[in-house]
Formats: C-alpha cells, sequence, structure tokens
C-alpha cells in the first residue's frame, strides 16, 4: 500500500504527514529527513502501555540513525495531561541534556501528544517536536494544527500554546491494538468532521462504517482493502483540517465565518462540559464529542437553524459508530455551570458552533441563544441518554 502525503503550509511552518502502514520501523530516517539532520538527541514521550506496544520499534530505529534517544514515560489519561506533568517533562529534558538543536518525539495519543508539544513549547522557550500518533482521534485531530496543552481545575486546555510540530508519522497499523472504546472515540472527531466538513465527507465515514464495523477492526486489520481504505478516510479527514488550520493557524478571536478554525471546536461546549464534571476520568474525549455533536445538532434544529432531515443524517452515521458511556449519574445544572469554563468565552460571551445544514457550520454566541432553550434541549437528551 502506497504512503499519503499530506502537506501543511501556514504562516509559521510547514510540515508533511505521512500515512501508511508498517511505518513506525522508519521513524529515524524520517526523523532525520524533518528535522534536517541527525545525530542529535531526541526525547520521546509515550506512556507505558504505547511505549510498550510501539516504542521499541522507533526507539531501535531513531538509534540506528544516529540519534541519542531517551524516554519520559508518563501516566495514562486525561487526568494526567496536567501542569505537574508538564514540569516533570521539563525537569526531564532537561536532566537528558536536551539543547535547543535537539528534539521531542511524541508517541501515543492526544494525552501525550497535547502533553508534549506543550512541554516541547516551553522548554528553552521552543525545540522542535515531531508527532506520531497512535490512536485514531489522534491521528485525524491533535496531532495536526499545532495546538497544545493541560487540563487545568479550571477548565480542559486553558492553559496551552500553538506549536506546529515538525512532522507528523501515521502507522495504521497500531489501530489494531487499540480497544473498542478507542476506536469509537476517534470516529466521533471522524463524524464531526464530516457535519462540518460537508456531505461527501460524512457519507464517506457512512460507507466506511458500513463495510468495516468498529467491532470486526480487528479481523479486518490484515485486509490490504481495509488499510488502503483506513487511510484513505484519515488522509481525507486530515486534509480537511489542514484547510481550515491554514487559513487561521492560530485561530483569530475577530473570526466568525464558516472557515473559521473556531468551527472544530463543534461538538466541544457540551464534550468538555462533561469532561469537567467527570473530573476527566469517566469519559474518552471522543465520547464525550459524540454527545457534543448530537447536542449541537439537537440545539440547531430547536433554533430552526438545521433542517430534520440534515440532523437526522449526521444522528445515523453517528449511531452507527457505536455506544458511547451512560449519562444516568450526570446533573444537567452542573453541565450547563460547567459551560462558564470553557474556552470558548471571549468577551464574556460563549461561543458555540452550531449548524445551518451538514457542511454549514455556523459561530453563533450565548447572547443569540435563549437560555431556557440550551437548557431544555440539553436535560431533554440527558434525559434520554441516561
Amino acid at each position: 500500500m502506497p504512503n499519503v502525503k499530506v502537506r501543511i503550509s501556514g504562516r509559521d511552518s510547514a510540515y508533511k504527514i505521512k500515512i501508511g502502514s508498517d511505518t513506525l520501523s522508519s521513524a529515524g530516517p524520517w526523523v532525520a529527513d524533518c528535522l534536517k539532520r541527525d545525530g542529535c538527541k531526541v526525547a520521546i514521550v509515550s506512556n507505558p502501555t504505547v511505549f510498550q506496544l510501539h516504542g521499541e520499534a522507533v526507539e531501535r530505529s531513531l538509534i540506528e540513525a544516529g540519534f541519542a534517544v531517551s524516554r519520559f514515560l508518563m501516566k495514562d489519561g486525561e487526568a494526567h495531561k496536567s501542569l505537574r506533568t508538564a514540569e516533570a517533562a521539563l525537569s526531564f529534558f532537561s536532566e537528558a541534556g536536551l539543547t535547543r538543536t535537539d528534539a521531542v518525539v511524541a508517541l501515543g495519543g492526544g494525552v501525550v501528544g497535547d502533553l508534549a508539544g506543550f512541554a516541547a513549547a516551553m522548554y528553552l522557550r521552543g525545540i522542535a517536536f515531531l508527532q506520531i500518533p497512535t490512536t485514531l482521534l489522534s491521528m485525524i485531530d491533535s496531532s495536526v494544527g499545532g495546538k497544545t496543552g493541560v487540563n487545568t481545575v479550571f477548565g480542559k486546555n486553558l492553559v496551552g500554546a500553538f506549536h506546529q510540530p515538525s512532522g507528523v508519522l501515521i502507522d495504521v497499523d497500531t489501530l489494531a491494538t487499540l480497544p473498542q472504546r478507542e476506536l469509537i472515540a476517534g470516529f466521533c472527531e471522524v463524524v464531526k468532521h464530516g457535519a462540518i466538513g460537508g456531505k461527501p465527507l460524512l457519507k464517506q465515514t457512512q460507507k466506511f462504517l458500513s463495510t468495516f464495523p468498529i467491532e470486526a477492526f480487528g479481523d479486518n486489520q490484515t485486509d490490504r482493502g481495509f488499510r488502503s481504505e483506513i487511510s484513505k478516510l484519515i488522509a481525507a479527514n486530515v486534509e480537511f483540517k489542514a484547510k481550515i488550520v491554514v487559513g487561521d493557524e492560530r485561530e483569530s478571536s475577530k473570526r466568525m465565518d464558516g472557515r473559521s478554525r473556531k468551527i472544530l471546536n463543534f461538538g466541544h461546549t457540551l464534550a468538555h462540559a462533561l469532561e469537567k464534571v467527570t473530573s476527566y476520568q469517566y469519559f474518552k474525549h471522543g465520547e464525550a464529542v459524540g454527545y457534543g455533536i448530537l447536542f449541537a445538532a439537537e440545539l440547531s434544529k430547536s433554533l430552526a437553524l438545521c433542517d430534520e432531515k440534515d440532523v437526522k443524517l449526521l444522528n445515523d452515521v453517528a449511531q452507527s459508530v457505536g455506544p458511547l458511556p451512560a449519562l444516568a449519574k450526570i446533573d444537567g445544572d452542573e453541565v450547563f455551570e460547567a459551560f462558564k469554563f470553557d474556552k470558548k468565552h471571549l468577551s464574556g460571551s460563549l461561543q458555540m458552533i452550531l449548524l445551518k445544514g451538514i457542511g454549514k457550520p455556523v459561530i453563533l454566541t450565548d447572547n443569540d441563544i435563549p437560555r431556557t432553550t440550551v437548557q431544555k434541549v440539553l436535560k431533554q437528551l440527558l434525559k434520554k441518554w441516561a
């Protein structure tokens, strides 16, 4: 299967995203090509689970390419994407003797990538870092675009930095090691991209899931057709996000149009609130986004922005992804209160991404949306999903 290459060219940086099968074994030459140098020091940031599965191949390839390699293994989960972990990573970089000509390689999912990128942005005011995402969600979303950050007691990703990677290496073979919940979480983000990107992307997702149901992913991994189609789907998602990022790399606070980078936050208002009220320990991020996009679609319909046909299509595709965690113990008032901690607050107003139709995102503030309507839709859906 040929590798797919996607190039992101923004104001501040340009880098390639390589997508293929069995690419981890060539991580060393790939890093050398991205950095335009070899023989420097490289710190791998990962977690024990991911490193046990994939770390040896990456580390061996880096050493064979002439890099001096060290590793920092953080604990797994959103709860550990924190300032405390970032400080530990920074201390490790210093002890490992990293200089401004050295680099950090993030090997893992979105938590690892966000933490590693943030630490790399802070260390010596910024050193190079590269992304090797190992979950579907991180492949199509968090590894692309340069957003890094950590969670705090006052909200998710409210402390962070824009720090573009020097390259992204995607090996679709790593998907074979993912539990079903991780796959569902990733496909929720794929559905999100389809909702704001347009019907061709959403229907490509729908067709893929009807051909290769998530519960049969393990059985399909040796199928060349499967590897080809999942690579195409990942590439389509990356290309969509790349177009948005290139047009609004720093997510301008002034932009309110349908191509603003803010539209990538579709579904995230509820998602971040759900994660906050459960202390980042109950949901996979993509699972929370899954609920978020259904809430945003239903709210769009209640406000007469989006017709029922498009909302039904989005619901059908989202439901084909798989089951999400029950919400029986979630308090609607707590969730609504948590909205105020969302990072999309500007000038005292919460900006929400809704739909005028599939592929037609619109940015509204809470001044444009009746509070009673938001609360009504939220309570109805929490009861339905309990």
